[in-house]
């Protein structure tokens, strides 16, 4: 006897955490580029009054009646990351942004979660992500890192031979980054902001200062790579540190 079809007969959705590489269109993978242009359903975290650098990269490339879903953060840098509130915060933030992007899915809805860089490095989503599992199918689409655009911004390798690569953030305590910074071979290091200043008294402690680059918007319009020594008190949020390795080679 046939039946008709009841709601639960409807092909779940799949949420994408689409990689958007470091900033320029031409830098996204096919398959980003495939699922962008195609999304019926966008989401993209951005600070609340701002409209999102994720969603920037994407200028043009939305269909034109995609349902747009921006998710704006409770806090970005108003209080410590340290502070009991700041965990609670984004806690809930992300379990609301999860209830709802599996309420899109189990209606038969894909969504393209647009993530700068890569999304399994540094990035939000994979806070979405864990909190998913089981509950919707998901998948990661790789992008192009920021620190990957910043070297190559630089026009020397950062790697060689055996060279041993360290990746930071500056939010570490001085004493920590110094030691770490003293020994690997080449350094990436991220999320530097207000920490500018105790990032230098670590590579000044390494004895490293010289060696150091910074990278500001790798790979976008106003890209500016310049000595670390030639950099004033503050830098963009888009900077990374680099210093190259100087290992084996023929």
């Amino acid at each position: 006897m046939t039946t008709l079809s009841s709601h639960s007969d409807t092909r779940s959705g799949t949420i994408y955490g689409v990689g958007l590489g470091p900033g320029s269109q031409d830098l996204m993978s096919v398959r980003a580029d495939r699922l962008i242009r195609g999304a019926t359903h966008v989401a993209f975290f951005r600070k609340k009054g701002r409209r999102g650098h994720a969603r920037t990269i994407v200028e043009g490339m939305l269909v034109p009646d995609a349902v747009e879903l921006p998710m704006e953060y409770p806090v970005t840098t108003e209080i410590p990351f340290d502070d009991p509130r700041y965990n609670a915060w984004l806690g809930s933030f992300y379990e609301h942004q999860v209830a709802q992007l599996a309420e899109i899915a189990g209606a038969g809805h894909d969504v393209a979660v647009l993530c700068e860089g890569d999304p399994f490095f540094y990035g939000s989503f994979m806070h979405l992500y864990t909190r998913l599992q089981g509950k919707v199918p998901v998948e990661v689409v790789p992008g192009i890192t920021g620190m990957s655009a910043a070297w190559t911004a630089t026009g020397r390798p950062i790697t060689w031979g055996d060279d041993v690569l360290t990746v930071l953030t500056a939010t570490q305590p001085e004493a920590m980054l110094t030691e770490r910074i003293a020994h690997t071979d080449a350094l990436v290091v991220m999320k530097i902001g207000r920490h500018l200043d105790k990032l230098r008294r670590a590579l000044k402690s390494a004895d490293r200062e010289e060696e150091a680059w910074l990278i500001e918007y790798a790979s976008m319009e106003q890209q500016r790579v310049v000595p670390l020594a030639e950099v004033g008190k503050r830098v963009p949020y888009f900077s990374i540190l680099v210093i190259h390795g100087n290992g084996r080679r023929p």
